[in-house]
């Protein structure tokens, strides 16, 4: 059975990935940052979605802090100690801290690229080593329809997500030649905490630059990973998947 590694799996777009890889037969190992109840729950939803499809995939869920090389070596090495593996990797881990250009704080932009960047990168370089000796391996880095087309008030987390882009595509020139793949999935709007703030007049502006008039679930997203770390995407490498309801056309 292959395994899987998911950064920021607790809740939302994470924590439907981690289901969809359970139900799959996929062993699940994400990283929480500190939300022990939710961990549990994303936990208890994968060992469900394993019984009803009659899989005997294992979940575990470690506390990490995919900031520090600590942190992401203790999710890699606890996939490789409990399982023998690492087949797919999901950086999905991300945080905000939106706000326009002049009010932006340092500290504000430094917070968001360590995670949503550099730990994207710390996950990747721990993870590549025994996906080269296996010579297979499944790179899925979940970046955002604000780091392709931008979006005012989130420049600093356009940006993180940008260099998620070109990071993923460097890194598939790299691999391409050991049975490595790694590619983005770039979310539109998608019912999550982080849109789930939002007032209802700046719900129903979003809206209307969707053409499919809905706001998306982790669910979608969640298919479109599943997809990318399969063998029918073994062709398919430093490429950007929009799930956005056609928003960025």
């Amino acid at each position: 059975m292959r395994a899987a590694v998911v950064t920021g799996g607790s809740r939302g777009i994470g924590r439907a990935v981690c289901a969809a890889f359970a139900g799959q037969g996929v062993h699940v190992v994400f990283g929480y940052a500190g939300n022990e109840a939710a961990a549990q729950e994303t936990a208890a939803l994968c060992e469900r979605a394993a019984r009803e499809s009659g899989t005997d995939s294992q979940v575990l869920a470690i506390r990490a802090d995919v900031s520090e090389d600590a942190g992401a070596r203790t999710l890699i090495d606890a996939a490789l100690t409990v399982f023998g593996r690492v087949d797919i990797l999901v950086n999905n881990a991300g945080i905000t801290r939106d706000g326009l250009l002049f009010s932006a704080k340092e500290k504000d932009f430094d917070d968001v690229l360590a995670t949503n960047l550099k730990g994207a990168f710390l996950c990747c370089r721990a993870a590549v080593r025994p996906m080269m000796k296996q010579r297979f391996g499944r790179i899925v880095n979940i970046s955002s329809v604000v780091g392709v087309h931008g979006n005012a008030g989130q420049s600093v987390y356009a940006a993180s997500k940008a260099g998620l882009i070109g990071m993923t595509k460097s890194i598939a020139r790299e691999l391409t030649g050991r049975g490595i793949t790694a590619n983005c999935v770039a979310p539109g709007f998608i019912e999550t905490d982080m849109t789930g703030a939002l007032t209802e007049a700046v719900r129903e502006r979003i809206l209307q630059g969707i053409p499919q008039n809905r706001i998306g679930s982790p669910e979608d997203v969640a298919g479109a990973v599943l997809f990318l770390a399969s063998d029918a995407a073994g062709y398919i490498t430093g490429q950007v998947l929009g799930v956005d309801g056609g928003q960025g056309m």
